[in-house]
């Protein structure tokens, strides 16, 4: 379990911001929340993958060989297994306008220390450019040897992007209980679109849940993970660390992508690809063929009659239990 890991959380709000899940401020410096307690507590069920009777719904995004969307895709391009079996597409469309529930996971720790500027500069303009108002929101977490919720949900870049600029670099890293938690306390019990951008070298050395947790716990809650590296063997074109390799794991795992710019100047390009991925997505839903309700994992493969193209989805769910 995460030791003393806290969120920061208006004392005066804290009410308000839980009935309505959006916060029009930022949250104060002088009041610290711990969640040890809710942490070593059982989790409530809100398996968000499995509704409407066991109907299993599952966002897409499609590739070609040069990783250009490919928005052009029918029902019939499209075969389906789950744990090897084939499974009937009931239904399918493209989604353009889903509402979108973003987590910006931002690394605040001293090895990111050099090219802070521009992932604070780069965050703040892709959430302008992505959210929309009273449609999507989006929420911010710094973490280092502390996580702390430094903007709850708003609908707001103008006060997302000041929460950004507030924050300082300093100390350890806790990345993969950040994940964790981002999931577990503030996505799992949404509906929806559900996607963390995290901003890190990938460097972790003071976590306590592990990578496996983490990706179940991401999986449970139907969040897609897109990760930004900021290690410098990105910016100087060096050969790719064990940490941009758990990166890559982190987002392919979950359905998200992974980024690796070659300098800090092309994290903006590396937000604009996420956001335009973001709004050129595939959904399909189907009903199993396994009945069984174990709480086991279930892998889902999509598979194109079309050459040549690339599927990222989450690679499966958890089976409901009971």
């Amino acid at each position: 379990m995460i030791g003393r890991t806290k969120f920061t959380a208006f004392l005066s709000m804290i009410g308000f911001c839980c009935l309505l899940g959006i916060s029009g401020g930022s949250f104060g410096q002088d009041s610290k929340v711990f969640l040890d307690d809710k942490l070593g507590q059982p989790e409530k069920s809100t398996d968000n993958l499995v509704v409407n009777v066991d109907l299993i719904n599952v966002l897409f995004t499609v590739t070609d060989k040069r990783s250009r969307l490919v928005t052009d895709l029918n029902k019939t391009d499209i075969k389906l297994t789950e744990d090897n079996k084939p499974q009937t597409i009931t239904n399918f469309s493209k989604e353009t306008d889903l509402p979108l529930t973003i987590a910006l996971l931002l690394d605040t720790s001293t090895s990111i220390r050099d090219r802070f500027k521009f992932e604070q500069d780069a965050a703040s303009d892709f959430l302008y450019r992505t959210l929309r108002p009273r449609k999507d929101k989006a929420l911010f977490i710094s973490f280092d040897s502390a996580i702390e919720l430094v903007q709850d949900y708003t609908d707001s870049p103008e006060v997302l992007a000041k929460a950004i600029r507030q924050v300082r670099p300093g100390g350890g890293t806790k990345m993969i209980d950040a994940i964790f938690l981002a999931c577990q306390e503030k996505l799992k019990a949404e509906t929806g679109r559900k996607i963390i951008v995290l901003i890190s070298d990938g460097d972790d050395n003071l976590s306590l849940e592990t990578v496996n947790s983490a990706l179940e716990m991401a999986q449970r809650s139907d969040v897609s993970i897109f990760t930004i590296s900021t290690n410098s063997s990105g910016f100087f074109n060096l050969s790719a660390p064990k940490s941009d390799k758990l990166l890559k794991k982190l987002a392919e795992e979950t359905g998200g992508r992974a980024f690796f710019p070659f300098k800090a100047e092309d994290l903006t390009q590396s937000f604009q690809d996420i956001s335009a991925e973001l709004r050129s997505q595939y959904s399909l839903a189907y009903r199993s063929t396994n009945t069984l309700r174990d709480g086991n994992f279930r892998t889902i493969r999509i598979e194109l009659d079309r050459k040549n193209l690339k599927v990222k989805s989450r690679k499966g769910y958890y089976a409901p239990r009971g």
